[in-house]
């Protein structure tokens, strides 16, 4: 068994954890909050944990009404950009707490006057260290390469850092989540079964929309550098405006598809996908029996349970963890029917340093 599926596995128990440690500083963090509101919200990444990103803006935008803009490192490191952030909230996220680039945002927004915080794995490392406030996940060392727990871990921080910022967001949903997390570990038999059916896929595109977006990413990035496919990600709004030309007959097609505002699209690109007999997998659970009528998808695992939620944010809210957890096994397992080794992918070490 690889280092990626054990990893794979811990995640209900990283997920618990990580709440248990944070919720208090959440509770803290929400007081100053209400005390010094922020106008914008600048995040900060790299790599799977830009993904996370993705995820955070869409969440914190929803749940708190704040602009979100994903920061773009370069503007700081390689062309000397000076931004005016005072009032703004600057948060890094980074599994290492390590990456120059990251931390040289964190380093300038706090001298134009920013709120800093930061989402790592490392409490020792230089990101905690630069940041006001730092939300630690909980993961323990995470030795492959291919990040999976840590991952999950922030995903479960955005939602700390959202309820920080005014979301309404209850504790007793949050903790559902590493139960969510185990339920849709049930589907590694059944995706072990699959898998050899894509043994000789070569390239794909991942699909999500809002919330799931940056599974799409994510899905997406674990498929090129563990398994050498070539995947593109998208929204479904976005493929439909001219990337899916290139899709034909048997062309694989990776949707995640939860129950919400964003089925209805979601539905209207499956229907498109089928006309044209592309090879597609649904990624859902038993809230969207939409997503699992016969003739939708060629193939659709279902997280054997209810994900959605009676609450004032969309019913989808909390479908990112569970949902992702079946696309790295999707990628753990396939790594390993084609005889690859996914804890270390070819040309990658586990931090990557760049400005």
């Amino acid at each position: 068994m690889s280092t990626m599926a054990a990893e794979i596995r811990q995640q209900p128990a990283a997920i618990e954890k990580t709440l248990k440690a944070e919720w208090r500083n959440a509770v803290k963090l929400r007081e100053y909050f209400a005390q010094h509101p922020v106008r914008l919200i600048v995040l900060a990444a790299r790599g799977t944990s830009d993904n996370a990103a993705q995820f955070g803006r869409y969440l914190l935008e929803i749940s708190t009404g704040i602009p979100v803009s994903l920061a773009a490192p370069s503007v700081f490191t390689l062309y000397g950009g000076k931004m005016n952030l005072k009032d703004a909230a600057v948060i890094a996220i980074s599994q290492s707490g390590e990456s120059t680039d990251t931390n040289i945002v964190l380093e300038k927004a706090k001298a134009s006057g920013a709120f800093t915080a930061g989402i790592t794995n490392e409490a020792e490392s230089t990101l905690a260290k630069l940041a006001q406030h730092t939300f630690l996940v909980r993961a323990d060392k995470e030795r492959s390469v291919a990040a999976t727990k840590t991952y999950t871990g922030q995903l479960l921080c955005f939602y700390l850092l959202a309820y920080a910022l005014g979301a309404p967001l209850e504790l007793t949903d949050l903790q559902k989540l590493a139960d969510w997390a185990d339920v849709a570990l049930q589907l590694e038999k059944e995706i072990l079964e699959r898998v050899q059916r894509y043994c000789l896929m070569r390239h794909a595109v991942c699909v999500g929309r809002g919330l799931n977006y940056g599974n799409s990413f994510e899905f997406a990035l674990k498929l090129m550098e563990t398994c050498y496919v070539v995947a593109e990600r998208f929204s479904s709004a976005d493929l439909l405006h001219g990337p899916i030309a290139m899709l034909e007959a048997a062309f694989p097609a990776f949707v995640f598809c939860p129950a919400g505002v964003t089925w209805k699209a979601t539905k209207e690109l499956l229907i498109k996908l089928h006309s044209i007999q592309a090879e597609t997998l649904a990624i859902t659970d038993l809230s969207n029996k939409a997503a699992r009528a016969k003739g939708v998808a060629n193939v659709t695992l279902t997280i054997p349970a209810e994900l959605a939620v009676k609450s004032k944010l969309p019913e989808e809210v909390f479908t990112p963890i569970p949902y992702i957890i079946p696309a790295q096994l999707f990628a753990a397992s396939l790594a390993a029917a084609k005889g690859l080794n996914p804890d270390q992918p070819r040309t990658l070490s586990k931090v990557t340093l760049t400005i």
